[in-house]
């Protein structure tokens, strides 16, 4: 006995701090999960994949051999304790001012009587925590006590079976009785001034311990992870956060890139590709994973499957099958795995929207008051569409039957309205207008939907084409089922037995039942005030160098970057191509490339499988312009060109390629056969006698040609002689 006493005034301090802690982890766990899970991947011992390998067999000998100790030691005093005392346990002991050696020989015990200052401050739902063997003072006449056998058939149990909802990890002491209500945590002090009965709290201290030897024992044998409640407490394991993974926002990230459109995932590919264990965290308020915006407007309204909404997935021109997301979520790591991932990864944080940028601290915030820091960042944030002034301005009701288009969600209400609205009015006559005029225009002649397509101008595309060719494109557009009101400025929009009146200013008037506003895009610059970032004030956007860059750790790609091209003077353009270029110059610029950009992206425009264009560099219809035109056949389609190429978003071939010196035809240019055929050709735009664009115009895969003619930046006597680089008079 004495020598327990002994022992016991060494290690009683850890086993007060031990029950101490134990409570608080089953408190705090109760509190964050409502319950103690069965097995939270706290801590896992084993090292093979089925848990039995060499270290774990090691493991299992040695924390063995200590149980086995353990258990001869409980024994040797238990049958001390019965030989003293009768029974297994020893007597509570006395109040303090008594505290003395009890004499030889049983005693029979006599239940505390609580002091009424006591009950006084015992009375709220969570009493005062006492120490054990306070706990053991109050306990009946009569305990029903837990054997260490049958602590240890219940030990197994503990890490299969799941906990209450009111999980109660009690020691020894503790179980004699049930307590009504979880005790409240008392300070080490007041656990310290108490001196328990030594046989008791060392009778504790060694079945804590075997309790804990035995779980050490399963968990290492059965490759169990060490992480049930009574473990955690022992070993002052923090119960596992249960914080669902999609909250959890990493800190820090090396490579951090706002917006989730196309220029950021071009960046991630870049700079993976030239860091291959590089962390990259994409942020976008979007819901959705990174994708491909041209589709929106093209392919997916030609679609037969009734699913498309849901499915994202298109026929392109050449009938192959694709999704609009640039790569499956399989592709990505989770945001919370991106600062352990060992070989790096690509991770994206949706529907989260970064509100201020640091750049003196290399941070940003968001929009749930969260901070990320970086090393190198790049804004990709794109833009927002443009409305009418006359439709803010008419009220909530003709907001709600009017659609912004730009992103996924805005497809499918779109959707959902051409297939029960009787009439839809495009306000719009670019290229986003003149696409989805054509496009409901086809669903038109099957469901009977009016569709009515009004703009400012003379015709179709009329700030980009020459006249002539503006001409014919709206009659094309007319021939797919549009109505089409040119040289039309709204005045006034207002709502009226439930339909849309639109009010024209030379006094016409148009009636709809859902109008798409089609005018544009605004640059998204709302970081440029925090960021203290340039605005351009004649393009918009975040005004940068050659090199995409607005700082020495801060790029601009996409939609929303004013950069210098080295060639036409500074642009700001808005097309897929564009993102993709930019993106990529950018994710190498972030990896230490310092390449300016000179690449002159194209664009392009499908009026349905039959008819389409691509460009590059400047397409003005107010610069004089020189136009080639043959006579098309069967394979100068927008369809016939996407079998040959085999990618439906061409841009994706076309920036791969390189301008090689060209060979022109030697077929002579022959008259054109009608002044209205135009079937295909070339439309050279200039300044100063200088090509700075090019339209093709059913002439497909030679962007390589007309990239360089624009980089060479040569004057051209005969622009007839140039026309034949293109061949566009060979079948």
């Amino acid at each position: 006995m004495l020598k327990c006493r002994t022992v016991w005034k060494k290690l009683a301090p850890l086993a007060r701090s031990s029950s101490t802690l134990c409570r608080q982890n089953v408190k705090r766990t109760g509190l964050n999960n409502g319950r103690i899970p069965t097995c939270v991947p706290a801590a896992n011992m084993s090292t093979g994949p089925g848990g039995l390998g060499g270290d774990n067999l090691k493991y299992t000998i040695m924390v063995g051999a200590a149980c086995v100790g353990s258990l001869t030691y409980v024994s040797n005093l238990f049958s001390e304790n019965i030989v003293t005392n009768g029974s297994y346990f020893s007597p509570p002991a006395a109040p303090a001012e008594l505290a003395e050696p009890a004499p030889a020989g049983p005693t029979e015990p006599a239940p505390a009587e609580p002091a009424p200052a006591e009950l006084a401050e015992s009375a709220p739902a969570e009493p005062a925590e006492s120490s054990p063997a306070e706990l053991a003072e109050s306990a009946p006449a009569e305990p029903a006590e837990h054997t260490p056998a049958e602590l240890a058939e219940s030990a197994p149990a503990e890490l299969t079976e799941s906990a209450p909802a009111e999980p109660a990890e009690h020691t020894p002491a503790e179980l004699a009785e049930s307590a009504p209500a979880e005790p409240a945590e008392s300070s080490p002090a007041e656990l310290a001034e108490s001196d328990p009965a030594p046989v008791v709290e060392n009778h504790l201290l060694t079945v804590s311990l075997f309790s804990f030897a035995f779980c050490l024992a399963l968990s290492c044998s059965l490759s169990v992870p060490l992480s049930c409640a009574c473990c955690r407490c022992l070993m002052h394991i923090p119960a596992a956060d249960s914080t669902p993974a999609s909250l959890k926002v990493p800190s820090h990230s090396p490579y951090l890139l706002i917006g989730g459109g196309t220029a950021s995932f071009a960046a991630a590919r870049s700079i993976r590709a030239r860091d291959p264990g590089a962390r990259v965290l994409i942020v976008t308020d979007e819901p959705d994973l990174p994708y491909m915006r041209p589709p929106l407007s093209k392919e997916l309204w030609f679609s037969d499957d009734p699913s498309v909404t849901e499915t994202l997935r298109f026929k392109q021109w050449n009938g192959k099958e694709r999704s609009i997301y640039f790569q499956p979520p399989s592709f990505y790591i989770n945001s919370e795995e991106l600062a352990s991932a060992e070989n790096g990864g690509v991770a994206v944080l949706t529907g989260k929207k970064v509100v201020h940028m640091d750049v003196r601290g290399n941070k940003v915030k968001l929009d749930d008051d969260t901070e990320i820091s970086y090393d190198k960042c790049l804004i990709a944030t794109g833009g927002v569409p443009r409305n009418l002034q006359v439709i803010e301005r008419a009220g909530e009701e003709v907001m709600k039957k009017t659609t912004l288009f730009r992103k996924i969600e805005d497809f499918k209400s779109l959707d959902n309205v051409s297939r029960n609205a009787k009439s839809i009015t495009i306000i719009g006559g670019g290229f986003l207008g003149s696409e989805l005029a054509c496009a409901l225009g086809r669903r038109s002649t099957e469901s009977g939907l009016e569709v009515i397509q009004m703009f400012p101008e003379k015709g179709n595309m009329g700030k980009v084409l020459p006249e002539y060719l503006s001409n014919w494109t709206t009659e094309k557009v007319k021939r797919e089922g549009v109505k089409v009101i040119a040289e039309a400025l709204v005045k006034s929009v207002t709502c009226k037995d439930d339909k849309l009146e639109i009010h024209l200013k030379d006094g016409r008037l148009v009636k709809t039942d859902h109008i798409v506003a089609a005018v544009g895009l605004e640059p998204n610059v709302d970081l440029a005030k925090s960021a203290g970032l340039e605005v351009d004030s004649d393009f918009g956007g975040y005004r940068v160098n050659a090199e995409l860059q607005a700082r020495s750790n801060i790029w601009v790609a996409g939609d929303a970057a004013c950069f210098y091209d080295i060639r036409l003077g500074r642009r700001r353009v808005e097309h897929h191509d564009h993102a993709v270029v930019s993106g990529r110059l950018a994710g190498e610029n972030m990896t230490g490339a310092s390449k300016p950009y000179w690449h002159q992206s194209m664009f392009w425009s499908d009026l349905g499988p039959d008819v389409g264009y691509e460009a590059i560099g400047i397409v003005d219809s107010s610069l004089p312009t020189v136009g080639v035109f043959a006579k098309a056949t069967a394979k100068d389609t927008p369809k016939a060109a996407t079998e040959k190429s085999g990618t439906g978003i061409r841009s994706e071939s076309e920036t791969e390629d390189t301008a090689t010196s060209p060979v022109a035809s030697v077929t002579p240019l022959p008259p054109v056969a009608h002044k209205d055929d135009y079937g295909k050709g070339v439309i050279f735009y200039l300044r100063d006698k200088v090509v700075v664009g090019i339209i093709l115009w059913n002439v497909f895969n030679r962007m390589p040609i007309a990239r360089k003619i624009i980089k060479d930046g040569e004057e051209h006597a005969d622009l007839n002689e140039v026309a034949k680089l293109f061949n566009i008079h060979e079948d």
